[in-house]
Protein backbone atom coordinates (compact mmCIF):
# COMPACT_ATOMS: atom_id res chain seq x y z
CA UNK A 1 0.00 0.00 0.00
CA UNK A 2 1.02 3.59 -0.55
CA UNK A 3 1.07 5.46 2.76
CA UNK A 4 2.73 8.77 1.89
CA UNK A 5 4.65 10.57 -1.23
CA UNK A 6 7.47 8.70 -0.19
CA UNK A 7 6.19 5.11 -0.36
CA UNK A 8 5.86 2.72 -3.16
CA UNK A 9 3.78 -0.23 -3.82
CA UNK A 10 5.79 -3.15 -3.51
CA UNK A 11 5.56 -6.93 -3.05
CA UNK A 12 9.38 -7.53 -2.16
CA UNK A 13 11.61 -6.34 0.46
CA UNK A 14 15.10 -5.01 -0.40
CA UNK A 15 17.39 -5.13 3.16
CA UNK A 16 19.32 -2.08 4.16
CA UNK A 17 22.86 -3.11 2.59
CA UNK A 18 21.41 -4.17 -0.74
CA UNK A 19 19.74 -0.40 -0.96
CA UNK A 20 23.01 1.37 -0.48
CA UNK A 21 24.60 -1.27 -3.29
CA UNK A 22 25.11 -0.97 -6.59
CA UNK A 23 21.84 -1.75 -8.51
CA UNK A 24 22.57 -5.44 -9.80
CA UNK A 25 23.34 -6.38 -13.74
CA UNK A 26 20.73 -7.96 -15.10
CA UNK A 27 20.87 -11.92 -15.60
CA UNK A 28 17.53 -12.79 -17.89
CA UNK A 29 14.82 -11.00 -19.95
CA UNK A 30 11.22 -11.35 -19.40
CA UNK A 31 8.74 -10.65 -22.48
CA UNK A 32 4.82 -10.09 -22.63
CA UNK A 33 4.42 -11.96 -25.89
CA UNK A 34 1.35 -9.81 -27.67
CA UNK A 35 3.03 -6.76 -29.69
CA UNK A 36 5.88 -7.03 -28.03
CA UNK A 37 7.44 -9.86 -29.29
CA UNK A 38 4.90 -11.47 -31.64
CA UNK A 39 1.88 -9.86 -33.34
CA UNK A 40 -1.55 -11.32 -34.63
CA UNK A 41 -1.86 -11.19 -38.63
CA UNK A 42 -4.13 -8.16 -39.84
CA UNK A 43 -7.95 -8.20 -39.55
CA UNK A 44 -7.72 -8.70 -43.62
CA UNK A 45 -5.58 -11.64 -43.90
CA UNK A 46 -7.85 -13.22 -40.75
CA UNK A 47 -11.02 -12.64 -42.46
CA UNK A 48 -9.55 -14.12 -46.16
CA UNK A 49 -8.59 -16.98 -43.82
CA UNK A 50 -12.43 -16.97 -42.37
CA UNK A 51 -13.55 -16.76 -46.15
CA UNK A 52 -11.63 -19.93 -47.60
CA UNK A 53 -12.11 -22.09 -44.33
CA UNK A 54 -16.14 -21.66 -44.76
CA UNK A 55 -16.67 -21.15 -47.93
CA UNK A 56 -18.84 -17.85 -47.48
CA UNK A 57 -18.05 -15.38 -50.21
CA UNK A 58 -16.02 -11.85 -48.82
CA UNK A 59 -15.84 -8.80 -51.43
CA UNK A 60 -13.82 -6.21 -50.96
CA UNK A 61 -16.38 -4.15 -49.65
CA UNK A 62 -17.94 -6.56 -47.47
CA UNK A 63 -14.02 -6.91 -45.98
CA UNK A 64 -14.10 -3.14 -45.22
CA UNK A 65 -17.32 -2.92 -43.58
CA UNK A 66 -16.81 -6.38 -41.33
CA UNK A 67 -13.46 -4.79 -40.35
CA UNK A 68 -15.21 -1.70 -39.31
CA UNK A 69 -17.91 -3.39 -37.34
CA UNK A 70 -15.53 -4.96 -35.47
CA UNK A 71 -14.42 -1.76 -34.30
CA UNK A 72 -17.26 -0.76 -33.48
CA UNK A 73 -19.17 -4.12 -31.41
CA UNK A 74 -15.94 -4.66 -29.22
CA UNK A 75 -17.04 -1.22 -27.70
CA UNK A 76 -20.77 -2.88 -26.80
CA UNK A 77 -21.07 -2.35 -23.20
CA UNK A 78 -22.07 -6.24 -22.60
CA UNK A 79 -19.02 -7.32 -25.34
CA UNK A 80 -16.42 -4.52 -23.18
CA UNK A 81 -17.62 -6.21 -20.17
CA UNK A 82 -17.16 -10.29 -21.43
CA UNK A 83 -13.39 -9.34 -22.00
CA UNK A 84 -12.51 -8.17 -18.88
CA UNK A 85 -10.22 -11.24 -17.01
CA UNK A 86 -10.76 -13.21 -20.38
CA UNK A 87 -7.25 -14.53 -19.95
CA UNK A 88 -7.64 -15.93 -16.61
CA UNK A 89 -9.20 -19.43 -18.17
CA UNK A 90 -9.10 -20.48 -21.81
CA UNK A 91 -13.04 -21.11 -20.78
CA UNK A 92 -13.71 -17.15 -20.63
CA UNK A 93 -11.56 -16.02 -23.32
CA UNK A 94 -13.52 -18.42 -25.99
CA UNK A 95 -16.84 -16.91 -24.55
CA UNK A 96 -15.71 -13.50 -24.29
CA UNK A 97 -14.87 -13.51 -28.34
CA UNK A 98 -17.64 -15.05 -29.11
CA UNK A 99 -19.71 -12.53 -27.54
CA UNK A 100 -18.07 -10.19 -29.75
CA UNK A 101 -18.05 -12.24 -32.74
CA UNK A 102 -22.11 -12.99 -32.36
CA UNK A 103 -22.66 -8.79 -32.90
CA UNK A 104 -20.66 -8.70 -36.43
CA UNK A 105 -22.80 -9.64 -39.05
CA UNK A 106 -20.27 -11.89 -41.03
CA UNK A 107 -19.15 -14.00 -37.95
CA UNK A 108 -22.75 -15.09 -36.92
CA UNK A 109 -22.55 -18.81 -37.31
CA UNK A 110 -19.07 -18.98 -38.14
CA UNK A 111 -17.80 -18.07 -34.47
CA UNK A 112 -15.86 -21.64 -33.15
CA UNK A 113 -14.18 -21.25 -37.03
CA UNK A 114 -13.20 -17.67 -36.74
CA UNK A 115 -11.67 -18.39 -33.15
CA UNK A 116 -9.65 -21.15 -34.17
CA UNK A 117 -8.38 -19.09 -37.06
CA UNK A 118 -6.74 -16.40 -34.52
CA UNK A 119 -5.48 -19.43 -32.32
CA UNK A 120 -3.74 -21.07 -35.41
CA UNK A 121 0.09 -21.67 -35.09
CA UNK A 122 0.79 -19.48 -37.91
CA UNK A 123 -1.95 -16.38 -36.89
CA UNK A 124 1.14 -15.19 -34.73
CA UNK A 125 4.07 -13.70 -36.14
CA UNK A 126 7.54 -12.55 -34.62
CA UNK A 127 8.88 -9.05 -35.28
CA UNK A 128 11.65 -8.90 -37.61
CA UNK A 129 13.47 -7.89 -34.66
CA UNK A 130 12.43 -10.86 -32.11
CA UNK A 131 15.06 -13.61 -33.68
CA UNK A 132 17.99 -11.35 -33.60
CA UNK A 133 17.88 -10.03 -30.27
CA UNK A 134 16.67 -13.67 -28.53
CA UNK A 135 19.70 -15.31 -30.30
CA UNK A 136 22.22 -12.29 -28.86
CA UNK A 137 20.29 -12.63 -25.69
CA UNK A 138 21.22 -16.57 -25.46
CA UNK A 139 24.34 -15.97 -27.15
CA UNK A 140 25.18 -13.58 -23.84
CA UNK A 141 24.21 -16.11 -21.72
CA UNK A 142 21.09 -14.19 -20.38
CA UNK A 143 18.23 -16.57 -19.07
CA UNK A 144 14.75 -15.62 -21.31
CA UNK A 145 11.59 -16.14 -20.21
CA UNK A 146 7.36 -15.18 -21.33
CA UNK A 147 4.62 -13.79 -19.22
CA UNK A 148 1.86 -13.31 -21.02
CA UNK A 149 -1.86 -12.71 -20.84
CA UNK A 150 -3.11 -15.74 -23.13
CA UNK A 151 -5.65 -18.19 -23.09
CA UNK A 152 -3.53 -20.61 -24.61
CA UNK A 153 0.06 -21.81 -24.95
CA UNK A 154 2.13 -19.18 -26.42
CA UNK A 155 4.83 -21.84 -27.53
CA UNK A 156 2.90 -23.51 -30.30
CA UNK A 157 3.27 -20.01 -32.32
CA UNK A 158 6.92 -19.44 -31.21
CA UNK A 159 7.71 -23.79 -32.22
CA UNK A 160 5.68 -22.87 -35.82
CA UNK A 161 8.68 -20.08 -36.39
CA UNK A 162 11.40 -22.04 -34.79
CA UNK A 163 11.75 -19.94 -32.22
CA UNK A 164 10.69 -22.25 -29.03
CA UNK A 165 13.99 -22.92 -27.92
CA UNK A 166 15.04 -19.40 -27.54
CA UNK A 167 12.86 -18.93 -24.68
CA UNK A 168 13.53 -20.72 -21.09
CA UNK A 169 10.52 -20.23 -19.65
CA UNK A 170 6.46 -19.15 -20.36
CA UNK A 171 4.05 -18.22 -17.31
CA UNK A 172 0.98 -17.65 -19.38
CA UNK A 173 -1.98 -16.33 -17.37
CA UNK A 174 -4.58 -18.56 -17.85
CA UNK A 175 -1.82 -21.42 -16.54
CA UNK A 176 -2.31 -19.65 -13.22
CA UNK A 177 -5.66 -18.19 -13.03
CA UNK A 178 -5.00 -14.77 -12.78
CA UNK A 179 -3.38 -11.28 -15.38
CA UNK A 180 -1.04 -8.89 -15.30
CA UNK A 181 -0.05 -7.22 -13.07
CA UNK A 182 -0.61 -9.62 -10.36
CA UNK A 183 2.95 -10.84 -8.92
CA UNK A 184 2.19 -14.08 -8.78
CA UNK A 185 3.11 -14.02 -12.89
CA UNK A 186 6.17 -12.35 -12.42
CA UNK A 187 7.82 -14.07 -9.53
CA UNK A 188 6.89 -17.53 -10.87
CA UNK A 189 8.83 -16.72 -14.20
CA UNK A 190 11.26 -15.68 -12.10
CA UNK A 191 11.53 -18.68 -9.80
CA UNK A 192 11.16 -20.94 -12.91
CA UNK A 193 15.00 -19.19 -14.09
CA UNK A 194 16.13 -19.44 -10.77
CA UNK A 195 16.96 -16.11 -10.74
CA UNK A 196 16.70 -12.56 -8.53
CA UNK A 197 14.04 -10.16 -9.74
CA UNK A 198 16.28 -7.78 -8.64
CA UNK A 199 18.43 -8.85 -11.75
CA UNK A 200 15.70 -9.37 -13.94
CA UNK A 201 14.23 -6.61 -16.91
CA UNK A 202 10.74 -6.77 -18.14
CA UNK A 203 9.55 -5.89 -21.42
CA UNK A 204 6.18 -4.84 -23.07
CA UNK A 205 4.24 -2.78 -24.02
CA UNK A 206 1.10 -1.90 -21.60
CA UNK A 207 2.60 0.27 -18.49
CA UNK A 208 -0.63 -1.10 -15.94
CA UNK A 209 0.34 -4.63 -16.64
CA UNK A 210 3.84 -4.84 -17.37
CA UNK A 211 4.92 -1.91 -15.71
CA UNK A 212 3.72 -4.30 -12.49
CA UNK A 213 6.58 -6.03 -12.46
CA UNK A 214 8.30 -3.17 -10.83
CA UNK A 215 6.31 -4.29 -7.83
CA UNK A 216 8.49 -7.51 -7.69
CA UNK A 217 11.66 -5.52 -8.09
CA UNK A 218 12.24 -5.63 -11.51
CA UNK A 219 13.01 -3.20 -14.09
CA UNK A 220 10.54 -2.81 -16.60
CA UNK A 221 11.02 -1.64 -20.39
CA UNK A 222 7.84 -0.09 -21.96
CA UNK A 223 7.70 -0.44 -25.59
CA UNK A 224 5.18 2.01 -27.28
CA UNK A 225 1.37 0.31 -27.79
CA UNK A 226 1.46 1.42 -31.12
CA UNK A 227 0.55 -1.41 -33.78
CA UNK A 228 4.02 -1.63 -35.32
CA UNK A 229 4.14 -3.72 -38.48
CA UNK A 230 8.32 -3.16 -38.90
CA UNK A 231 11.08 -3.74 -36.22
CA UNK A 232 9.63 -3.28 -32.73
CA UNK A 233 12.36 -1.63 -31.42
CA UNK A 234 13.87 -4.63 -29.68
CA UNK A 235 17.89 -3.82 -29.69
CA UNK A 236 17.31 -1.27 -27.38
CA UNK A 237 16.85 -4.15 -24.31
CA UNK A 238 20.57 -4.46 -25.18
CA UNK A 239 21.26 -1.60 -23.78
CA UNK A 240 20.35 -2.85 -20.04
CA UNK A 241 22.90 -5.10 -20.24
CA UNK A 242 26.10 -2.84 -20.36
Amino acid sequence: MIYSLFDSAAAYEVSEAEQAEPVPPIEAVLFDFSNTIFKLIDVGTWLRRVEAATGRALSAELLEKTAGQLGETYRIPEVAAAQVGRDESAEKHRVALFEWFRHVDYLQGVESVAYDLIAAPDAWVPYPDTEPLLRELRRRGIKTGIVSDFAWDVGVHMEHFGLADLIDVRVISYQYSTEKPDPVLFRAACERLGVDPRRTLMVGDNPAKDGGAAACGIRSFILPGEARTGERGLGQVLGFLE
